[in-house]
């Protein structure tokens, strides 16, 4: 990075969730070498990186185009560095960045000057594709401070979990209702004091509401927002038991520990960060087939027993 000006690298969050999430760890070693000036994200983001980073913000919206993106970018920075191939990517190089970053393959090789090769490996968390970037670049992330949670300084409610039983990523993603009725219950008569967590852009069968109709008043369904308050709403709970969906990365981010049921989805690659959530899954011979829509009949959820659940959630001690 020889010859950088002092205007620095612009960095583009990833739009997902999940891979906004990964990205953190690299996006704070950059910004502690001095690296970075600033980073451009999605307006539904702006939330959760202004606790993240004091970086300046640019942000657009789903009505931004990459022309008018570009005009906000000029003598912002000499360096940019996206993560994927759409609107930032192509923001960047319609800006005229002299120095243009990103993974090869991912991106167009017109819209790059400096592609690099940062591809995680086949046993290795998706993480690793971003802090590889940070090697190349000379940086250190060695450093475990990179990975912590936010601290919001939000109270626990005592013995709270937060059931969230809708995924982003399609049906086959979610654990059967039934299941998730006979889940509730057990933990109900334990003494737990149970909430359902909701969230937008969900594309499974909204399991939510139909749990929580099952069991009572005295369960409240929760709606999680991430960009209007509900980093907050996650950290209150002392345990957020999950479909594997995009929003158990902004819970555990947000400082809850996690529970997170896997199905077709492989857990080495795409588990919450941390050492303090639990996985669990029902080993089967055709996951992790990272489909949305089951092939077969559904085998990786269903055989997911409640007894296996409940002893991910004793493992944290609640």
């Amino acid at each position: 990075m020889a010859g950088m000006s002092e205007h620095g690298m612009i960095m583009g969050i990833p739009r997902r969730w999940d891979e906004a999430c990964f990205s953190i760890p690299a996006l704070r070693a950059m910004e502690r070498s001095g690296l970075l000036c600033g980073i451009v994200l999605h307006e539904e983001q702006a939330e959760l990186f202004s606790k993240i980073t004091s970086l300046k913000q640019i942000v657009y919206s789903d009505r931004t185009r990459a022309k008018k993106l570009a005009e906000a970018l000029p003598n912002q920075g000499e360096a940019s560095l996206a993560w994927e191939k759409g609107l930032l990517a192509e923001a960047f190089y319609k800006a005229g960045i002299v120095k243009r970053f990103g993974p090869e393959g991912a991106i167009s090789k017109k819209l790059l000057t400096h592609p690099f090769s940062c591809k995680e490996g086949a046993t290795e968390h998706r993480v690793r594709n971003y802090l590889k970037a940070c090697e190349l670049l000379g940086i250190s992330t060695a450093d475990p401070a990179l990975f912590q949670p936010l601290d919001l300084g939000v109270t626990k409610k005592e013995l709270s979990i937060l059931l969230v039983p809708d995924s982003d990523e399609g049906n086959s993603y979610e654990w059967p209702l039934e299941h998730w009725k006979n889940l509730a219950k057990e933990l109900m008569e334990r003494g737990k004091k149970l909430s359902i967590g909701s969230f937008p852009q969900k594309k499974g069968r909204d399991l939510a509401n139909t749990l929580r109709e099952s069991l009572g008043e005295e369960v409240e369904t929760l709606f999680i927002d991430p960009k209007s308050g509900g980093l907050e709403k996650l950290a209150s709970y002392e345990i957020c038991v999950m479909a594997d969906s995009s929003i158990a990365h902004v819970a555990a981010i947000s400082g809850t520990r996690c529970v997170t049921l896997f199905g077709p989805n492989d857990s080495t690659w795409k588990r919450p960060l941390g050492k303090q959530h639990q996985v669990v899954k029902r080993h089967v011979e055709c996951a992790p087939c990272l489909s949305a829509k089951c092939a077969m009949d559904g085998r990786c959820q269903k055989e997911l027993s409640v007894a296996h659940v409940l002893e991910g959630i004793e493992r944290l001690k609640l």
